[in-house]
C-alpha cells in the first residue's frame, strides 16, 4: 500500500471533499481522484462513497489504521535523521497542559542553567499529540501526564519505539464551587461522587473516570478546550466538578480510589548532547 495514496485518503476522508483535500494537499482535484482510485484498485474496494463524500466501510476500517501508519513513517524517517544531525541548541519541548508543574518547572530551570547557549522553546499541546509529535521530530522532548494508580504507566498511543520516564506523581484533588457542601471534608471518595454533575473536559477525561469506577459522571458541560485557568472558573460557577493535581489549584483531596497525576517524558533515543543533557535534567534522579 503507497503511503503516498494513504495520506491522500485520509485528507479526502477528513475534508469530506475532494476539492478541499486537494487544496490542503496543494493537488489538483483530477490528481486527488487518480489518487483515491488507484488505493481503490490496489485494495480492490471501493473506500469513498462520492455523493456526499465519506468512507464506506471498508474505508472506515482502514482510516483506524492509517493514523498509526503514517504515523510510524514519520517516526521512522525522523530517527534516521536524528543519526546524522548535529546538536542542537534550540530544542522544543512539547508538553501537555498540566505536565509541567512546579517542580518540572524548577527541573527545566536548573537544566537550562547548567547549558546556558541553549535555547528552549516549549510548546503546550494535547497530551494526546505530545507522544506523536515527538515521534515525528516535530519536538525533541516531550511532557505528556494523566491519571493513573501509583507506579503505573499512563496509556499512550503508539508512537513507535519510546522512552518513557516517570518523572512526577502528585496527588489528585476534587475542584468544587465555594459553598459546595462537601467543601469542608478532609477527604473523597470518586464512588460516593458518581451522580454528581461533571464537567467534561480533556483534562480529566470521564470515560477514564467510568473506568475506574464504573456508570456515572454526567456531563454538566462539555468543555473542549485545555485551559486550567477555564476549568477553574467554569468549576467555580457550577458547571461541574473536575479532577486537578493539587499544584493546579485548591481542592478537597481524593482519599479513593488510590490515584495520582503521573507526568511521564517522552523522547526517542538520545546521542549525547544538549537534548539529552536536559532530558537528564527533567529526570527524577536529577
Amino acid at each position: 500500500m503507497d503511503p503516498h495514496l494513504l495520506r491522500t485518503f485520509v485528507a479526502v476522508a477528513e475534508a469530506g471533499s475532494f476539492s478541499a483535500a486537494a487544496e490542503r494537499l496543494g493537488y489538483t482535484q483530477s490528481a486527488v481522484s487518480q489518487q483515491i482510485a488507484a488505493l481503490e484498485t490496489d485494495l480492490g474496494l471501493p473506500l469513498l462513497r462520492r455523493r456526499p463524500v465519506e468512507p464506506t466501510e471498508a474505508g472506515a476500517r482502514l482510516l483506524e489504521h492509517a493514523g498509526p501508519l503514517l504515523l510510524r513513517l514519520r517516526a521512522a524517517r525522523a530517527d534516521v535523521l536524528r543519526t546524522a544531525a548535529l546538536p542542537a541548541h534550540r530544542l522544543t519541548l512539547a508538553a501537555a497542559p498540566l505536565a509541567l508543574n512546579p517542580a518540572l518547572a524548577a527541573r527545566l530551570a536548573r537544566g537550562r542553567a547548567e547549558q546556558p547557549r541553549l535555547r528552549v522553546r516549549l510548546r503546550t499541546t494535547g497530551r494526546d499529540l505530545v507522544a506523536a509529535q515527538v515521534a515525528a521530530g516535530e519536538a525533541d522532548l516531550g511532557l505528556t501526564d494523566g491519571i493513573t494508580a501509583p507506579s503505573d504507566p499512563l496509556r499512550l498511543p503508539d508512537s513507535g519505539p519510546m522512552t518513557r520516564i516517570g518523572v512526577s506523581e502528585e496527588e489528585l484533588v476534587v475542584a468544587l464551587p465555594p459553598g459546595h457542601p462537601l467543601a469542608g471534608r478532609t477527604g473523597l471518595r470518586l464512588a460516593d461522587l458518581v451522580d454528581a454533575r461533571w464537567l467534561a473536559t480533556p483534562l480529566c477525561p470521564l470515560e477514564r473516570l467510568r473506568d475506574l469506577v464504573g456508570d456515572g459522571f454526567r456531563a454538566g458541560l462539555d468543555y473542549q478546550g485545555e485551559d486550567v485557568h477555564t476549568v477553574r472558573n467554569l468549576v467555580a460557577a457550577g458547571h461541574g466538578l473536575t479532577l486537578l493535581p493539587a499544584s493546579a489549584g485548591p481542592g478537597v483531596p481524593l482519599a479513593a480510589p488510590r490515584l495520582v497525576h503521573r507526568v511521564e517524558l517522552v523522547h526517542p533515543s538520545l546521542p549525547p548532547g544538549p537534548a539529552a543533557r536536559l532530558a537528564a535534567a527533567l529526570s527524577p534522579s536529577s
